[in-house]
């Protein structure tokens, strides 16, 4: 499969204007200044592909006081680094999503070694997300302040020695995974360094993506990121049968450690990323960021749909940490059997991914993000099925049941934010797309983490514990309906997102091809086309 990052595709592309009023005053003023000029400007992009690189030329064409038509290349550059990008992100998030893993290793270890009810146990899970909520802070630092050269690479490194330290501890010395204190500590430790990491590569992407005009590539993200999923939960799930937690732990830190590495060898002036440069002071730079951000996500294409998505997290009650207390507890299912579970989750959701980047990503948002929610609403009345044994009534056994159907709620869930990553990724203004990607990660984390608290008080509302699941289907249902709420304010989430659209036309030549017409665009567009691209020529 031929890899997106060192491609660029000869297609028309449909681009957003950025939200900021003080560019879009900027672009008006220029029009008034130009209205008087009689020229027809045309933009041609020319595209060579390579094995490693890929050269694209943007060319302007007017008509001179004769009537010839005369044209002057404005902007030339090419798209370079996408191979170490690619080993960069790909194992990142290959490795992001193994964070299962760990995990699976410690909710095991928390149950069954330190005895926590099924409500302490979802408070301490959730609770642990904190760091996360704090996004937007990186974002904005990764955006303006440099740590030697980059302002990416060194943080995904800080991340990723952060989490080495917090997992490397809980492995090493038993005091620190035995006290419930000290592990909360520890796991608070290793959240901020995914926080960071997560972070670093979400704007990696965004700014490499935007750049050269590559679009979607947070699906990629997704199925490097199931891809780890799947072989985390294999892997947990064997090594909770044979060996304690510590091993679980242990192994995890080798595999921070690879990614550690890999980050230290990368240099980040090898992306052909431009480098922002600036007389300010950290802190006002931090401020100004602070300021473009705020403007940034106030525009309505970037404000409703993230109303919509994080209304649709927080109001659903989480039951996971019960369910996961009466499949162990109850049911008496081994670890590898809720490994395999989510495994074959894993295994839906890169599958849904490639479904949804082949074929779904050009179809309206609002219908395929209704289908979506309509499917998770009922996908949690699976775990109705589960608790109420009815399985058993048709011949479908507790381990064939959990092993197939049991993840399916929790992977409709992630599938369906999705779309709106790679609208508001594509819709990033440029130097703000570590703000904007961590401000949409932050919020969808505060959504779950206000979920979670809310299904922590439905189950000491009607009285779920560990010796009293009887009441349990009926938090499932309360659940499955409030999933369906969202439903009733569908107006938020726009009808369709900006794609890249392939040209279906045969018969042309080669170099027709490669000297494809845009088009013509309206000259307000054209100022600001040729205003970004000269600015990143003068950055280079």
């Amino acid at each position: 499969m031929l890899n997106p990052l060192l491609l660029i595709q000869n297609t028309q592309t449909k681009f957003l204007k950025p939200p900021f009023s003080s560019i879009t005053r900027r672009q008006h003023q220029e029009e008034r200044q130009n209205k008087n000029k009689k020229n027809n400007t045309l933009f041609m992009v020319e595209t060579k592909s390579r094995k490693t690189l890929a050269c694209l030329s943007i060319a302007r064409r007017r008509r001179n006081s004769n009537g010839v038509s005369e044209s002057e290349e404005t902007v030339r550059f090419e798209q370079v680094g996408g191979k170490g990008i690619s080993v960069l992100c790909g194992l990142g998030y290959w490795v992001q999503g193994s964070r299962c893993f760990p995990w699976l290793a410690l909710n095991f270890h928390m149950v069954n070694t330190l005895g926590l009810q099924p409500s302490t146990l979802q408070l301490v899970q959730y609770s642990c997300s904190l760091p996360m909520v704090a996004k937007p802070l990186y974002g904005v630092l990764s955006d303006v302040l440099y740590i030697g050269t980059g302002r990416r690479v060194p943080y995904i490194a800080i991340g990723v020695f952060l989490q080495i330290l917090a997992w490397g501890t809980m492995a090493s010395f038993q005091g620190a995974r035995e006290v419930l204190p000290s592990l909360m500590a520890f796991a608070l430790l290793s959240n901020l360094g995914a926080s960071i990491t997560e972070v670093a590569k979400d704007a990696l992407v965004a700014e490499y993506g935007l750049r050269y005009r590559i679009n979607g590539l947070q699906s990629y993200a997704l199925m490097a990121s199931a891809a780890g999923g799947i072989l985390g939960n294999v892997l947990g799930g064997y090594l909770l049968l044979r060996t304690p937690p510590k091993v679980s732990f242990l192994v995890f830190t080798c595999l921070l450690s690879l990614q550690l590495l890999v980050s230290l060898s990368s240099k980040e002036t090898s992306f052909g990323l431009p480098r922002i440069t600036g007389a300010d002071s950290v802190l006002r730079s931090v401020k100004k960021q602070f300021l473009n951000l705020q403007e940034a996500i106030q525009a309505e294409e970037i404000s409703q749909p993230l109303i919509w998505a994080v209304a649709s997290i927080s109001m659903v009650p989480i039951l996971s940490g019960s369910v996961f207390c009466y499949q162990t507890q109850v049911l008496n299912l081994d670890p590898s059997i809720i490994g395999m579970s989510k495994v074959i989750g894993q295994l839906m959701l890169l599958g849904l991914t490639v479904v949804y980047d082949k074929y779904l990503k050009s179809l309206p948002m609002r219908p395929l993000i209704h289908i979506v929610q309509l499917l998770y609403a009922l996908s949690i009345l699976l775990d109705y099925i589960l608790v109420k044994q009815i399985n058993l009534g048709v011949g479908i056994s507790n381990e064939v049941f959990v092993l197939c159907f049991s993840s399916l709620a929790e992977i409709l869930a992630q599938f369906k934010l999705l779309p709106f990553a790679v609208r508001i990724a594509n819709m990033c203004p440029q130097g703000c797309e570590g703000s904007v990607t961590s401000f949409l990660a932050s919020a969808l984390c505060l959504s779950q983490i206000v979920s979670a608290f809310l299904g922590v008080g439905l189950v000491n509302l009607i009285g779920i514990t560990s010796s009293n699941y009887s009441n349990l289907p009926s938090g499932l249902i309360i659940q499955s309906l409030a999933a369906m709420l969202p439903l009733c304010f569908m107006h938020l989430v726009p009808m369709s997102e900006p794609v890249i659209v392939k040209e279906g036309r045969k018969g042309i030549s080669k170099r027709s091809r490669r000297n494809r017409r845009v088009g013509r665009v309206s000259q307000q567009e054209n100022v600001a086309y040729r205003r970004e691209r000269d600015s990143e020529e003068v950055q280079r």
